[in-house]
């Protein structure tokens, strides 16, 4: 494919395979989306909720009721998130919200840096991801770190780290829920039962931690009321235009029927993700590793209710992982994959995609989600069916 060709020529370019690039660049970004989102007001509502989650359990004001005088929406985080904005809630606004989107962009370069890959590997990741990121900042999103979580209970997992895995998964499961998924890379610790005590030991501190700049009583209540604002969140996804951007929203938009139960697709899902793992003797394999965290990764996106065209930062790191473990040549397939999915996953919701595509196909009938589906079912195939050899090429040069 000469065109192919030539864009891989192109992107082997020194200025596009310098870590620098990418990290001043993330940087860049952040900072501009951060001062633009103020001078404009774009950034208050969603930096606001999270201010306020702080804010919140201070005065011990319910973190999960409508405060319309300060932003709207309602709060969908869990309280010790409040412990992790403190920092950025003493500084001014477009201080604080400019330091907070540097924060979140530095956390993913961080994790994706850490992936058992070369420089090549990181570099097309990072560059497959930009305009994510960009989309993600924009609108002031935790999803950000939240892909980094997963990613970094991955890596910990396999330096045997299992402390700092624990660390991550509960982590990511006491601020939104998604990092639960990291208990997908179980099965290649080497030390189980110090992973699990651990998991219990910081979902106690996380759990507690709040409590300290505010009351037990308070907290207790908080998590009771953050279960039952998920559980009412999750019931209005269903045909919210801007929610349920994932195979779950594909299949009642395009239907157009949102009573039927999510529960059997979501097993079948489980049951398709898992059967992979039957495949033991792969565990150690890296190739076999890198596609769980790729699976995981879009997984996560596909099937919650709650995925949104920003949420796809997560999914696109999933698939960047998948691509570039590919052996090469890449096949005429893979090669139409990632740019269906960079088309379409990524770039649908921006300005460079045709609105018009965007706003009586894409948006309405969740297809933002329909490359990372493909995809999620061609690792799932892969991993099922493909050999190590395939892969230990790419993963030894």
């Amino acid at each position: 494919m000469p065109i192919a060709k030539k864009l891989f020529e192109f992107f082997s370019k020194p200025f596009f395979k310098d870590y620098r690039t990418i990290y001043w660049l993330w940087i860049a970004i952040s900072v501009f989306m951060g001062i633009f989102n103020s001078m404009t007001g774009r950034l208050h509502n969603n930096y606001k909720i999270y201010k306020y989650v702080f804010l919140n359990i201070l005065e011990q004001f319910p973190l999960y009721q409508p405060c319309p005088e300060f932003f709207d929406d309602i709060n969908h985080y869990g309280p010790i998130f409040g412990i992790i904005m403190a920092p950025f809630v003493l500084m001014p606004d477009v201080l604080g919200g400019t330091l907070w989107l540097v924060m979140l962009a530095m956390v993913l370069y961080y994790a994706v840096k850490e992936l058992p890959i070369n420089s090549w590997q990181h570099m097309a990741i990072f560059w497959i991801c930009t305009n994510s990121l960009i989309i993600a900042q924009t609108n002031v999103q935790f999803n950000t770190v939240t892909a980094a979580l997963i990613i970094l209970s991955f890596t910990n997992i396999r330096k045997e780290n299992d402390i700092w895995a624990a660390f991550m998964i509960m982590l990511g499961t006491f601020v939104k829920l998604y990092g639960i998924v990291g208990f997908a890379f179980f099965f290649f610790s080497k030390h189980k039962p110090k992973l699990l005590l651990w998991s219990v030991i910081w979902g106690i501190v996380f759990f507690v931690l709040p409590m300290f700049i505010s009351s037990p009583e308070f907290i207790v209540d908080q998590y009771k009321g953050w279960f039952t604002e998920l559980l009412i969140k999750n019931q209005g996804n269903g045909s919210a235009l801007q929610q349920n951007v994932s195979f779950l929203g594909i299949l009642h938009k395009t239907t157009g029927n949102f009573e039927f139960s999510n529960i059997p697709i979501l097993l079948g899902a489980l049951l398709l993700f898992a059967l992979p793992y039957l495949r033991i003797g792969e565990y150690r394999k890296d190739w076999f590793q890198l596609l769980t965290l790729a699976s995981v990764l879009i997984f996560t996106v596909l099937f919650s209710t709650g995925s949104e065209p920003n949420s796809y930062i997560i999914a696109l790191v999933g698939v960047a992982t998948w691509f570039v473990i590919q052996p090469r040549p890449y096949t005429t397939w893979n090669l139409f994959l990632i740019i269906f999915g960079i088309a379409v996953s990524s770039f649908a919701p921006s300005d460079l995609f045709p609105d018009y595509l965007y706003r009586h196909f894409i948006q309405p009938y969740a297809l933002q989600a329909l490359p990372c589906t493909v995809i999620w079912l061609t690792i799932i195939y892969e991993m099922l069916f493909r050999k190590s050899d395939n892969y230990l090429t790419d993963l030894q040069k």
